[in-house]
């Protein structure tokens, strides 16, 4: 990048911290390749890069009034997006590990023949047996497979409550599994 563009850059930034709309789009119109180009090679899965990249632009959008040194603007955008990208890889990680274990234990099940249909048959009961708001939520998440945000936008609630509310319900399934 040249001088030149630096300044632009700057500028840009300058003007961004002070509100304006069409300076903070002209960024992105400057850095979105570059960004995404980071975001994919850190993620390696094209997808991924686009979704790392449009929560980065919003971390920076509302932060961009933080940021002390108008130069120092693209190494920040970079580390944004590099956070971003790592949380995107901790969460791939973490569901790779559940689906193992689910496929682990779904495996053991299908090996003992009637014992996954008598599992299924609790499972239909205890979500019967619980409240309509548990079986609400407990079903937008993993039926439906809606994030926290979605079903707080659903449900109109905030996203707290929405972790608060799935903690609970399933703690009450898994006490109905239990035989509490």
């Amino acid at each position: 990048m040249n001088q030149n563009e630096q300044l632009n850059d700057e500028l840009l930034v300058i003007q961004a911290q002070e509100g304006a709309v069409e300076a903070f789009s002209e960024l992105v119109k400057r850095w979105q390749d570059r960004l995404w180009r980071l975001a994919w090679r850190l993620t390696d899965d094209e997808q991924a890069a686009w979704d790392v990249l449009q929560d980065a632009w919003i971390v920076i959008s509302r932060r961009i009034r933080r940021l002390d040194d108008p130069a120092a603007f693209p190494a920040w955008a970079y580390r944004i997006t590099s956070n971003k990208s790592r949380d995107w890889i901790r969460r791939r990680q973490r569901m790779r590990r559940a689906d193992e274990a689910y496929g682990a234990r779904w495996s053991d099940n299908e090996n003992s023949g009637d014992s996954s249909d008598q599992l299924y048959a609790d499972l239909r009961e205890a979500l019967a047996s619980l409240a309509g708001r548990d079986r609400a939520i407990l079903s937008l998440r993993y039926e439906d497979g809606f994030s926290i945000a979605q079903i707080a936008e659903v449900l109109v609630i905030p996203p707290g409550t929405v972790k608060s509310r799935l903690h609970y319900a399933r703690q009450r399934l898994r006490r109905f599994l239990e035989g509490g």
